[in-house]
C-alpha cells in the first residue's frame, strides 16, 4: 500500500485497500471502451475527473519518461509521457508505486505494466482525495539519460482565482466524478497536473519549515497578504489558491532541508513531480530544489501596559510538563518577560500534569507550575501566583495521560485574585450577587462542567480579579480541536467541518455564562480569553459574541494582522480574547512570536489585551 508522506507510512499500513465506493467511478464498459488496439497512454488512465476510468484494470507497456525517483516513506517513481494530447484536464504524469526502493533513474525511458488504482492519503475517511497510480508494476527500461519533459509552470497567471467547484450533490457534495475545468478552478488545476513535471519560480515562504521536512510557499505575492508576509486566511471563501507545498526527493541524510520562516524567499527554480499527500494536498516534491533567501522577520515585543492600564494575555504552551527540557520553561519565559512585557493576568492553555504523558492518575500541576513560574522570575519577570482547577483523570482530551487545563498566573503586586471556595472538577461556578454587585460562587471555578459540550474536552475556567479596585472577570477557555475537519483540498467541496459542532455548543454555554454575570451587572468587565481553535469569521465566535454579549477583540485589527497560528500556509485565527461591553476601549496585540517561525516555543502566537476597568 502506499504511503505519501514517511509521517503516514504507518498509518497507511492499517488502511483498508478497498475504496469508497465513490471512487469505483467508471463503468466497466467504459474501462473496456478504454482498452484498445491503440495502446494506454499515461492521459488514458488519468481521463478528465479525478477517477481513473481504468481504475482497477490492468494495464501494458505505459510508456513514460521517469521524471523523479522517492527512495523513502512511499517508495516508487513518476513518469511522463512527453507526447501530450491536447486536452488541458488529462494529466500526463502518474506515479508508479513499486514499495520497494526503486531501480530506475529520472531520464530513463521505461515501459510499465501493472494494476491502476485510487490511493486514497489518509484513507477513504479522512476526505482526500484520491492519488491516480500504477501498483504491482513491471518496469522494463528502456534508454537512460533522455531529457525530461519540459516543466509546466505554476505561477500567479496559470493558477484560477477560483479555488473549487462546487460538489456533486447527488455525490454526497464530492467533486470526484466532475469533469476538471483546470482554466477555472484552482483544486482543478492542479488535478490536471497531478504526476507530472512542474516547477515554480521565485516564491515567498508563507509556511515555515517544519519538522518534517516541508515548507509552503505562495505563487500569489499579492493574494490576501498579509503584514509581516503570510498569507491571511480570513474567510471560508479565502482559501488562497496559490499556496503549494515543497518537499524534496532527496533524502534528509543526503540532502538537508533549508530552514525557512514565514516572509523568506525560495528563489531560483524548484522543480519536479506533483504530488498529491494527506498533510496538505498538493506538493511539489522537488528533483531541483531553490535556494532560500532570509528575509527580516524577527519575534514581536509587545508596548508594556501603562500605570493605569490592566494588561490581560493568553498563551498556548504546547503541553508543558517537567518532563520537557529546561530550555523550553526557560525560552516560554522569557518571552513572557520580554515579549508579552509580562501581563498582569496570563491565561495558560495546555499545562499538564506533574508527570506529563505518563498515564499513571496524576493530575496536580504544581511541580509544572512552579518550574514555570521559576523560570519567569530568573528572566526577570514578576513572581506570579498561579490559579487553576484540577482536571479529573482522563476526562479533558489532550494527550494521553497528560491531563491538559487552562491556569491563571497574575502579578499579585499589581493584581490581587478573589477566592471564592474555589472550586473541583466537577463543581459549577454560578453567578451570584455580593455586596450588590455580581460575583461567582467559585473563584476559581469551573463553567458548566457537567454539560455534554465538555464531554472528553477541557472545561473553562474562570476567576475573579480586582484591579485598582476593579472587579474584572476572567474566563479561560481551550475549546475542542479541529481534529477530524476534512482538508480544504478534501474531494467533498465545501469540506466538511465535523468538529465545529462541538464548538458551537461549547461557546453557547460560555456565552449563556456571559449573559448571566451581564444580567446581574450589565456594566461588568468580563474577558473570554483563550484556544478558542475556530477563526474570528466562524460560527463558534458568532456564538460566543451572541446577543452583543462579547466582541471579538481581534477584529480591531487590520485584516492583514489577524492571525495567531500558520496552518498549511495559511495564517488565520485559533487564540482569541473576547470582551464584555462595558470594555469600549482597548489595545489589542497578536504577538507573533511562534507561528510564523520554524524555531517554535509553541505552535501559537499569544494575545494580548490592555485597557482600563
Amino acid at each position: 500500500m502506499r504511503s505519501s508522506h514517511p509521517r503516514s507510512a504507518a498509518v497507511a499500513a492499517l488502511v483498508a485497500t478497498a475504496l469508497a465506493t465513490g471512487l469505483l467511478a467508471g463503468s466497466a464498459d467504459a474501462a473496456e471502451g478504454a482498452v484498445s488496439a491503440d495502446p494506454i497512454r499515461i492521459h488514458d488512465i488519468q481521463g478528465t475527473t479525478r477517477i481513473s476510468p481504468l481504475n482497477g484494470k490492468q494495464v501494458a507497456d505505459v510508456e513514460g519518461i521517469v521524471t523523479g525517483v522517492r527512495t523513502y516513506g512511499s517508495r516508487g517513481f513518476w513518469i511522463q509521457d512527453p507526447n501530450a494530447d491536447d486536452n488541458d484536464a488529462t494529466s500526463e504524469g502518474v506515479f508508479v508505486f513499486t514499495n520497494a526502493v526503486p531501480t530506475v533513474t529520472a531520464g530513463d525511458a521505461v515501459k510499465v505494466s501493472g494494476t491502476v488504482g485510487e490511493y486514497i492519503p489518509g484513507g477513504v475517511n479522512s476526505g482526500n482525495q484520491s492519488v491516480t497510480q500504477i501498483a504491482k508494476p513491471t518496469v522494463t527500461v528502456v534508454s537512460s539519460g533522455n531529457a525530461l519533459p519540459e516543466a509546466a509552470a505554476i505561477n500567479e497567471y496559470s493558477v484560477p482565482a477560483e479555488y473549487a467547484p462546487a460538489g456533486d450533490p447527488a455525490a454526497g457534495g464530492s467533486v470526484n466524478g466532475l469533469t476538471l475545468e483546470p482554466s477555472r478552478y484552482a483544486l482543478d488545476y492542479y488535478e490536471s497536473l497531478e504526476g507530472m513535471n512542474v516547477k515554480i519560480g521565485t516564491s515567498r515562504v508563507v509556511g515555515a519549515t517544519d519538522p518534517y521536512s516541508e515548507l509552503w510557499v505562495t505563487v500569489k505575492g499579492w493574494e490576501n497578504t498579509a503584514k509581516r508576509g503570510g498569507t491571511i486566511y480570513g474567510s471560508y471563501e479565502s482559501q488562497n489558491t496559490g499556496r503549494l507545498q515543497i518537499q524534496q526527493l532527496a533524502p534528509i541524510a543526503q540532502q538537508p532541508f533549508p530552514v525557512a520562516n514565514v516572509g523568506d524567499r525560495l528563489t531560483g527554480t524548484t522543480e519536479g513531480p506533483l504530488d498529491f499527500n494527506q498533510f496538505g494536498g498538493y506538493t511539489l516534491v522537488a528533483r531541483t530544489l531553490g535556494t532560500v533567501k532570509a528575509g527580516t522577520l524577527a519575534p514581536e515585543k509587545t508596548k508594556p501596559q501603562a500605570e493605569q492600564e490592566l494588561a490581560v494575555a493568553t498563551y498556548n504552551v504546547e503541553n508543558l510538563d517537567p518532563t520537557d527540557p529546561q530550555e523550553k520553561f526557560d525560552a516560554l519565559a522569557k518571552a513572557v518577560v520580554e515579549n508579552l512585557a509580562s501581563p498582569d493576568v496570563l491565561a495558560l492553555e495546555e499545562i499538564q500534569d506533574d508527570n506529563g504523558a505518563k498515564n499513571d492518575g496524576t493530575v496536580s500541576a504544581e511541580q509544572t507550575l512552579a518550574k514555570f513560574t521559576a523560570a519567569i522570575s530568573a528572566a526577570g519577570g514578576p513572581a506570579y501566583q498561579w490559579r487553576t482547577v484540577n482536571p479529573e483523570d482522563k476526562k479533558d482530551g489532550g494527550e494521553p495521560g497528560g491531563n491538559i487545563r487552562q491556569v491563571f498566573l497574575f502579578n499579585p503586586a499589581r493584581v490581587s485574585f478573589t477566592e471564592r471556595a474555589p472550586g473541583d472538577a466537577v463543581t459549577a461556578t454560578a453567578v451570584t450577587k455580593v455586596n450588590g454587585k455580581a460575583a461567582l460562587t467559585h473563584s476559581p471555578g469551573r463553567v458548566d462542567p457537567a454539560n455534554p459540550a465538555w464531554a472528553d474536552s477541557r472545561k473553562p475556567l474562570a476567576g475573579e480579579f480586582v484591579f485598582r479596585g476593579k472587579t474584572v472577570f476572567v474566563i479561560a477557555n481551550h475549546f475542542g480541536s479541529k481534529g477530524g475537519d476534512e482538508g480544504l483540498t478534501s474531494h467533498h467541496q465545501p469540506p466538511v467541518r465535523s468538529s465545529e459542532t462541538k464548538r458551537l455548543l461549547q461557546a453557547q454555554a460560555v456565552n449563556g455564562f456571559v449573559k448571566q454575570l451581564l444580567a446581574e451587572d450589565k456594566n461588568a468587565n468580563v474577558l473570554v480569553l483563550g484556544d478558542i481553535n475556530d477563526f474570528e469569521f466562524s460560527a463558534t465566535t458568532d456564538a460566543l459574541a451572541d446577543g452583543g454579549a462579547l466582541y471579538p477583540a481581534i477584529k480591531s485589527l487590520p485584516k492583514a494582522e489577524r492571525y495567531s497560528y500558520v496552518y498549511q500556509g495559511n495564517a488565520q485565527v485559533l487564540d482569541q480574547i473576547l470582551t464584555s461591553p462595558a470594555i469600549k476601549k482597548f489595545t489589542y496585540d497578536s504577538v507573533h512570536i511562534n507561528a510564523e517561525f520554524s524555531a517554535q516555543n509553541s505552535d501559537h502566537d499569544p494575545q494580548v489585551l490592555r485597557f482600563r476597568p
